[in-house]
């Protein structure tokens, strides 16, 4: 198999920053101030923490281009916060100072070259603050193509057949090898593919809970006029790709917000959902058909927008987005 040990090094480090993330959640009041940021920052920086750990010991020479840095926790405001983190990470690597943490989480201010990989420790932000979905996303690009996707959903399950109805998912995908899946409690890998042409029960799409993520009216005309009646499922980080992948929707859309038509996508906000959602046998491109280029740095600066969908829609929808 392809790219073994980089897929093995990525899903024993995301599943143990999944851990480290429930501990966090499990310690969030019920009733958090909107702007009390610190138990989600601290679950950010200790996923970070680990996984780069974990690649920099596996692959020295990969840079990692995560985005979290330490430069916050490092000053005297933040001790009692990376104490917090320390601490967090003890429990899944003992013997650690604080000063490891602070490197293990700046070995992800690397730059894009070659290959590098590419973490968002927690994708899904407010949907880990409200108890909703989030996701720990790592992928491997290699001369600009994603070449491995690991998304670890603590809190997703589907309506659909075992492992996927079970809350906790790990997605992992390898380029030319499948999607696979298997429930967080269990080794066992099932692999998926996305919903057929006439599977009318799941055909319906995803897209952000958060309005400011997308032009959901947009979103909503699109989709309708590719043939899909159901209202959007709305859900939190790149869930919303493995909702995709394993054909428990058939299309997602996240178009630009007319309030920021210039706004270009992060590339750890979309790289392991996208092979995770190809190699399950959908398409994914911008809202002009292109492929997402992740060669060009941090962000998809050369497309705008992004439609995912089990391949047989994306004509339909690339038509109406034409219009």
């Amino acid at each position: 198999m392809a790219y073994e040990k980089e897929l093995q090094v990525g899903i024993e480090a995301s599943l143990s920053a999944a851990k480290l993330c429930q501990a966090v959640r499990g310690n969030i009041p019920d009733r958090i101030e909107k702007q009390d940021r610190s138990p989600v920052t601290i679950a950010d920086f200790g996923s970070q923490a680990i996984i780069c750990r974990a690649l920099a010991e596996a692959f020295p020479n990969d840079p990692v281009v995560g985005e979290e840095d330490a430069t916050a926790l490092r000053s005297s405001e933040m001790s009692e916060q990376l104490a917090q983190v320390t601490e967090y990470v003890k429990q899944e690597i003992p013997n650690v100072s604080t000063e490891d943490v602070t490197q293990w989480i700046d070995h992800g201010n690397g730059e894009p070259s070659q290959r590098f990989w590419t973490l968002d420790p927690i994708d899904g932000t407010k949907g880990f603050l409200r108890g909703d979905q989030y996701a720990i996303a790592l992928a491997l690009i290699e001369e600009g193509e994603v070449k491995v996707g690991i998304l670890a959903c603590p809190a997703l399950s589907l309506d659909l057949a075992p492992p996927l109805n079970e809350e906790g998912l790990l997605f992992v995908a390898v380029r030319g090898e499948g999607t696979k899946v298997r429930s967080l409690k269990t080794d066992e890998f099932t692999a998926i593919r996305v919903a057929s042409p006439d599977d009318e029960e799941h055909l319906r799409f995803v897209e952000s809970v958060e309005v400011a993520h997308g032009d959901q009216s947009q979103q909503s005309a699109i989709a309708q006029q590719a043939g899909i009646k159901s209202p959007s499922l709305r859900m939190d980080s790149q869930a919303k790709y493995g909702a995709v992948a394993s054909g428990a929707a058939a299309l997602y859309l996240r178009l630009p917000s007319p309030k920021q038509p210039d706004y270009r996508e992060n590339i750890w906000d979309h790289a392991a959902g996208v092979i995770v959602a190809e190699e399950a046998g959908g398409r994914a491109s911008d809202m002009y058909g292109k492929p997402l280029d992740f060669s060009v740095g941090a962000k998809l600066f050369q497309n705008r927008g992004v439609v995912v969908s089990n391949g047989s829609l994306h004509e339909a929808v690339l038509a109406a987005l034409n219009k």
